[in-house]
């Protein structure tokens, strides 16, 4: 990958790439916020941005009203893997919006399918900023929500159908990936990461440390023996006092400015992929503010780089 910058900046357009992704989670009603999103204007002012932000058209499912969510939320994430795919090979930067946490599969399965047309041994890291820890499988969750299951299916556990989108499982190894910010979690899913070692930061842990140093641990530790990384942010991550957009809010999360301002450190390293965020849900987010938090999130990847 290209180091060349202009202005301080890495040489990527950002496009923007919304998901009409609901199937995942009990309540579809995130599918309607990259829509709603770019329907009232919040991102507006990137779009404007001098030196690249634009909009992609958005992934939906061709045939609204189907019953089978595992066949829908596996028709979206193919779609999504393939187009996450051809925007990377075009040297441009996906920043994805969600639509449910399923997404994910597709996101990060079309960026380990772009690094291995280079070489098929290289691997992805994943920064998964997240109240939960999305590591159920059909075996162990209580829902049954898909959303509840995209990192195990990354990492090759659960359902074959959301395990190999892109190309055979494993997309992600256990080394490769950490998750910052979980406080919320099931025995079954808890039980599966300890097993093969990926290193979780709970939230108690970044409140004693800080997020600064817990962020440029994880980002060292994602990065050691990967060719790339990507971030993939659960707006549920953010404190849901400040941030109440989400359909499943957990107390005592992240606040938005500590987020955006290590986001703001990571968008100049040419080992960042892409950004993934998720689970915005329109009719939840009393005075828009979850809305203002995807710009503030998203503006960070636009502004001048600072040192890394």
């Amino acid at each position: 990958m290209s180091e060349n910058t202009v202005g301080g900046r890495y040489e990527r357009q950002v496009v923007a790439l919304g998901v009409a992704a609901g199937y995942g989670a009990g309540n579809p009603a995130c599918q309607d916020g990259p829509a709603v999103l770019r329907a009232m204007g919040f991102l507006d002012d990137l779009e404007a941005a001098r030196d690249g932000f634009r909009w992609e058209p958005p992934i939906r499912l061709e045939t609204p009203g189907v019953i089978d969510r595992l066949a829908a939320v596996t028709s979206i994430a193919t779609r999504l893997a393939e187009r996450v795919g051809a925007l990377l090979a075009a040297g441009n930067f996906p920043l994805v919006i969600g639509g449910d946490h399923s997404c994910a599969i597709g996101t990060w399965s079309g960026a380990k399918q772009f690094l291995g047309g280079h070489a098929p041994e290289a691997r992805l890291g994943l920064l998964w900023v997240d109240a939960h820890m999305d590591s159920h499988t059909f075996r162990t969750s209580p829902s049954r929500n898909i959303h509840g299951m995209p990192l195990a299916a990354l990492l090759g556990q659960g359902e074959p159908r959301l395990t190999a989108i892109a190309g055979p499982a494993p997309q992600l190894l256990p080394a490769d990936a950490c998750l910052l910010g979980v406080r919320s979690f099931e025995r079954g899913e808890a039980e599966l990461l300890a097993s093969l070692g990926v290193r979780v930061y709970f939230m108690d842990e970044i409140k004693r440390r800080g997020l600064p140093e817990v962020f440029a641990e994880a980002r060292a530790r994602v990065c050691a023996n990967t060719v790339g990384y990507g971030i993939s942010i659960d707006l549920d991550a953010l404190d849901p006092d400040e941030e109440p957009g989400v359909g499943t809010p957990v107390p005592d999360g992240l606040h938005r400015r500590e987020l955006v301002d290590v986001l703001r450190l990571a968008h100049c390293d040419a080992r960042l992929l892409a950004l993934e965020i998720v689970e915005y849900n329109p009719y939840l987010d009393a005075g828009f503010a979850t809305a203002q938090a995807i710009h503030d999130l998203c503006r960070s990847l636009l502004e001048p780089c600072a040192s890394i």
